[in-house]
Parts: C-alpha cells; sequence; structure tokens
C-alpha cells in the first residue's frame, strides 16, 4: 500500500476518497478511485502531480470521462479530473486556446458565436477539450489534428512546456500523449473566419441525424469500436444480427449497432462480455477483428 491518501487533503478544492468512478463516466460505470482530486489551478495540479510521483503513487488524468471504461475493482491511486473549474478561454484573431477541463461542445460553441469555423464538427462529442486532444477526437472526416496548432502540458518532473501538433504523433484516436505522462493543460486551435448562421444551421441538421440514429437516452461512451479500414463497425454488428443483444445490464443499441448502452445498472463485465461476443461474431461472420476504441482502465476486483 502507497502512503496515507489524506496527504493530498488540501491541495484540490475537493478530494474525493473511495469515490465511485460511476458518477464520473458517461457510461455511468466503474467501481471507486482511491483518490479522486478536482483541481482549478495549474499550481494545484502541478501540486498533486508531484505528491503522487514522489510517493510512489499511480496516478489517472480524467476529463469528461467519455470513450473510457472504469473496470468494477476501480482505480488505484490518485485521478486528477480536469473539469468545469478549470475551463477558461481565450481568443485572439482567428486562434481559440482552451483550458483542457472544457468541454469539446462547449468549445465548439464558443468558437461559433464567435464567428470562428472549424470546430463544427466536434458539437456532437461527448469529452472535454483534453480528452478529445489525447485521443485524436473526430466526426464528419475531421480531427482533433487538423485544428490544433499546439498544446500546453505538465510533465511529470512538473515543468510546463509547449508541444506542436506535428510533435504529437496523431493517429487514429490516439496519439502520443496518451501514455505519455504529461497533463494536457491547455490546446490552442487554429481556425478561420466563418458565418455563424450557417455554421449553427449545419450543425443543427447533424444534431436531429443524431438525435434519430443514436441511443442518447441512454448511458453510453460513444463508439466502441474502431471502424476497420474501408467500412463500418456498426454496419458489421448490425449484419451480424446483434441489435438489441443484451448481457446484464448491458445492451447493444437498436438505434446504432456501435454503441452499448447502460440500460440498468450495467457492470463493465457485463460491457466486456459483450464487446467480446460482438467481436467474436464480426470475426466468425466476416473474417474481420474489430478493434475497440474505447480506452479501459482499472482493476478486475477492488483491494481487499
Amino acid at each position: 500500500m502507497y502512503p496515507d491518501p489524506s496527504i493530498f487533503a488540501d491541495v484540490a478544492p475537493v478530494v474525493l476518497y473511495h469515490e465511485p468512478m460511476a458518477k464520473h463516466t458517461t457510461w455511468r460505470i466503474g467501481g471507486p478511485a482511491d483518490i479522486l482530486a478536482i483541481p482549478e489551478k495549474i499550481s494545484e495540479i502541478a501540486k498533486l502531480l508531484h505528491l503522487a510521483i514522489s510517493n510512489g503513487i499511480p496516478y489517472f488524468v480524467l476529463g469528461r470521462g467519455s470513450n473510457l471504461l472504469v473496470r468494477d475493482g476501480g482505480i488505484r491511486g490518485l485521478v486528477i479530473k480536469l473539469g468545469e473549474s478549470y475551463s477558461g478561454y481565450v481568443i485572439d484573431g482567428n486562434e481559440l486556446t482552451v483550458n483542457s477541463g472544457r468541454t469539446i461542445v462547449s468549445t465548439a460553441n464558443v468558437a461559433m458565436k464567435n464567428g470562428l469555423s472549424g470546430l463544427e464538427f466536434a458539437t456532437g462529442i461527448p469529452g472535454s477539450v483534453g480528452g478529445a486532444v489525447v485521443m485524436n477526437a473526430g466526426a464528419h472526416g475531421n480531427e482533433m489534428k487538423d485544428i490544433l496548432q499546439s498544446v500546453q502540458v505538465l510533465t511529470p518532473s512538473g515543468e510546463v512546456e509547449s508541444r506542436s501538433a506535428k510533435e504529437l504523433n496523431f493517429h487514429y484516436r490516439t496519439s502520443a500523449l496518451r501514455d505519455s505522462g504529461e497533463v494536457v493543460l491547455s490546446a490552442r486551435f487554429s481556425l478561420a473566419k466563418g458565418n455563424t448562421e450557417e455554421m449553427l444551421a449545419k450543425v443543427k441538421g447533424w444534431s436531429q441525424r443524431r438525435q434519430a440514429t443514436q441511443p442518447l437516452s441512454f448511458p453510453s461512451c460513444g463508439s466502441v469500436f474502431r471502424n476497420p479500414l474501408g467500412d463500418h463497425a456498426a454496419r458489421l454488428i448490425e449484419a451480424a444480427g446483434l441489435k438489441g443483444t443484451r448481457i446484464g445490464g448491458a445492451m447493444i443499441s437498436d438505434l446504432h449497432a456501435n454503441f452499448i448502452v447502460n440500460v440498468g445498472h450495467a457492470s463493465a463485465n457485463d460491457v466486456m462480455a459483450l464487446m467480446e461476443y460482438a467481436k467474436q461474431q464480426v470475426l466468425l461472420q466476416f473474417g474481420v477483428e474489430l478493434m475497440p476504441e474505447v480506452r479501459l482502465v482499472g482493476e478486475d476486483e477492488a483491494r481487499g
């Protein structure tokens, strides 16, 4: 066991112990984190990181908790949640700099209202700016890498440094930031002048389509599997006859087959079993191996 977790007690405005991660993920699934801290300032983030590293305590950085499955045993160590309390932004000409805790939807809305185009695609992505950058989130043929100029990060050694987009080695739904141990503090987007009314009209059309085709009334993580080259995971899962398939409280949506929804107290084990079943059936029927898009973290069993 690592040192007394009370060392974090006065570092951030909110420090919680044995906090259920189901309260902090869009799937509403996940066992307890040993410690969950919600800082508001860079100095607080730096202090949390220093204490964790110097005491040998593992840490995990959380945004909105989308695209994430926390196992039923929870997360050992410290979870640093960067949320709405760390969400400021600055506009300078065509550049928008945003703190990593702000939702990417809110960020896109800020851009559009200020006549800046380029982030409209992100209005349906249920994550934070930091998470969207780390995972190179995308929709409608666009990705974070297309508009990102640079990020400001806090290194494990406590230094605040800048990383250009070219340094981040972006690929489909991942980047060099994912396992770097660095904490994304802010992102700077390079946008273009646009017509607010035209952008809002386009976004409204996408929103109406999502309402009709995605199970927005149930907790989910968004898309579960990556799209195979030249195909769509949802098409393959649907063609395998798996819409509506249920294990425990987890169900493959009957609206969109690449969504697994929490229809009633689903566990992470329910979701993992359903993911594995979908993978097996698609491989068996079509010879295509589906790869998870969702990130899986935490322990299978709680500490005794």
